[in-house]
């Protein structure tokens, strides 16, 4: 988590000098991303949001290649079949439907492979996402929806969007087992994840838990959240800052010395320098790249603008 946190900072401050397009900060929801990374097996499949860069870099994928969507050189930097992680998605809830079908598919060829798709509280009013609850249910797919509520879908919050107690109670009409944990409480967090997805893989269908959390940050780079929420409001949720949390109760345990937490901040502090170095480098890109990872096999049209774009590109 202090690695994520740093990554994120990081990438904050590439948006700032102008490396990146814009930055959707995780500041304060690293038990959830870290969580939902640890709770997985290597053979299951993440569906990530553009938020969720944290969990990217969590789940072994490089972080230069995790950023590349942000960077603007690529629609996705890294190999989804490779790390067994959808590329970041963008559009809100789009990809819950994905996480449904590919859960599906999976059974469908006798594996025991988990979805986890991450979708925010602003996701939860979109029609894809209520789709993929009711798709999910029918089908008994093993997947699990974690809903980062962080009380903010830009600058709407949680009370203008939902009339409901809690969007946990989203999952109740659509058979979706659903469950709420404190998303800034990292043990706890591991253990309600862990509980769903091993539920989901033994046959016991889909979860919706509801993660309550707070973004910390801006909503991109780009944002000023002075103009929507007070000031007091964001300090009371420092305050329940899940790193401090988990570093006090892991030092109460005396699990954590002060040597390793020194170590674990100059890990990070080497990461994040690592990441500032390569991204001091300009990346190799190619047009002719646009018609890669399009169709399997291109259409004849798609060949032809192919062809004519290389030949402008010689010259001839």
């Amino acid at each position: 988590m202090v690695l994520g946190r740093r990554f994120d900072e990081q990438a904050t401050a590439l948006a700032r000098q102008g490396r990146l397009a814009v930055h959707p900060s995780s500041l304060g929801q690293e038990a959830c991303q870290v969580g939902a990374a640890l709770a997985l097996r290597a053979t299951d499949w993440l569906f990530p949001t553009y938020r969720d860069c944290v969990a990217l870099v969590s789940r072994g994928i490089d972080p230069v290649e995790a950023l590349t969507l942000l960077r603007g050189d690529a629609h996705c930097g890294y190999d989804p079949l490779r790390h067994r992680t959808a590329p970041q998605c963008t559009p809100l809830a789009t990809h819950a439907a994905h996480a449904t079908g590919l859960a599906h598919a999976e059974r469908l060829k006798g594996g025991d492979t988990v979805a986890l798709a991450l979708v925010g509280d602003g996701a939860t009013s979109e029609g894809d996402f209520h789709e993929a609850l009711n798709l999910a249910g029918v089908l008994r797919a093993p997947v699990v929806f974690l809903v980062q509520n962080n009380r903010y879908a830009i600058s709407v919050p949680l009370s203008a969007q939902c009339a409901a107690p809690g969007l946990a109670y989203k999952g109740v009409g659509y058979g979706v087992r659903a469950e709420q944990v404190d998303g800034n409480d990292a043990a706890a967090v591991l253990a309600v994840l862990s509980t769903a997805i091993e539920d989901a893989r033994a046959g016991g269908g889909p979860w919706l838990v509801e993660a309550h959390t707070y973004r910390m940050g801006p909503h991109t780079s780009a944002d000023d959240p002075s103009r929507y929420r007070p000031a007091e409001e964001a300090e009371h949720w420092r305050r329940r800052d899940p790193i401090t949390r988990l570093e006090s109760a892991l030092r109460e345990r005396g699990v954590l010395t002060p040597e390793a937490a020194e170590a674990a901040t100059a890990e990070a502090e080497a990461y994040a320098a690592d990441l500032r170095a390569r991204f001091a480098e300009d990346p190799e890109l190619t047009p002719l790249a646009l018609f890669d990872h399009v169709f399997a096999s291109p259409p004849p049209h798609l060949t032809d603008q192919r062809a004519a774009l290389r030949a402008e590109l010689e010259g001839r």
